[in-house]
């Protein structure tokens, strides 16, 4: 790998910064850079974890799979974000439980497992920025448990439609991906919202007409929607 792209993969993940010369040199060597376009899938549920992933560029989608074909987004992996699934994986020697899809055209250094175990060994500012994000990863997925556990769809779905910049370019199946829930539901929520004149829709688009209703829906003042 050259000199520039060890640069960046410093840049998008400081942790890097500061590497001894011997481990920097392993790691100009041994990581190498790849590219892959939106759609494509990086690693599937039972497939080998054989690198540590650093993104440069784009974002990843890292989702959980039901028998039935429902699926749920964990997180998003974004430049200067940590896999902590692969994170798992690598540390425990297991294989991967969950689906990584590239959401945007994606430009990122493999860290070869090799290598990686020489980073978490021989670096200590990379073992605890990686310890540290692994930490507020899991915070957040607990979060997402809560929500789907104990929250109303209809109000989490209010919430995602406040919290993105109108119009917004999802579809019914990727809006439901992100809640846990299925196609049809969030559908028919949607046209629920639509008819009281909250939003409209258009094709993979929803303009927010009216944010105020929607966070009192969100905030649980407005309990008319179906779950």
């Amino acid at each position: 790998m050259t000199d520039d792209a060890c640069s960046r993969a410093v840049k998008a993940y400081p942790a890097l910064a500061g590497l001894p010369p011997a481990l920097r040199a392993r790691f100009s060597a041994g990581a190498r850079i790849f590219s892959a376009p939106a759609g494509a899938v990086l690693f599937e549920p039972g497939s080998p974890c054989q690198a540590f992933p650093i993104v440069l560029e784009g974002a990843i989608r890292v989702a959980r799979l039901a028998e039935h074909g429902r699926e749920i987004v964990l997180y998003r992996v974004a430049p200067g974000e940590p896999c902590v699934v692969t994170t798992h994986c690598l540390i425990g020697r297991g294989e991967y439980p969950a689906r990584g899809t590239v959401e945007s055209p994606v430009t990122a250094v493999a860290v070869p497992l090799p290598l990686f175990d020489d980073l978490l060994a021989g670096h200590a500012p990379f073992r605890q920025a990686l310890l540290a994000d692994f930490a507020e990863r899991i915070v957040s997925l607990m979060t997402l448990v809560e929500e789907v556990a104990f929250t109303r769809l209809d109000a989490r779905l209010a919430s995602t439609l406040t919290a993105r910049p109108s119009p917004i370019r999802a579809t019914h199946h990727a809006l439901a991906a992100d809640l846990g829930s299925i196609r049809e539901i969030v559908s028919r929520l949607l046209k629920q919202f639509e008819t009281r004149g909250w939003v409209a829709l258009g094709r993979e688009r929803i303009d927010v007409l009216d944010p105020v209703a929607l966070r009192r829906l969100a905030h649980g003042d407005d309990g008319r929607a179906a779950r």
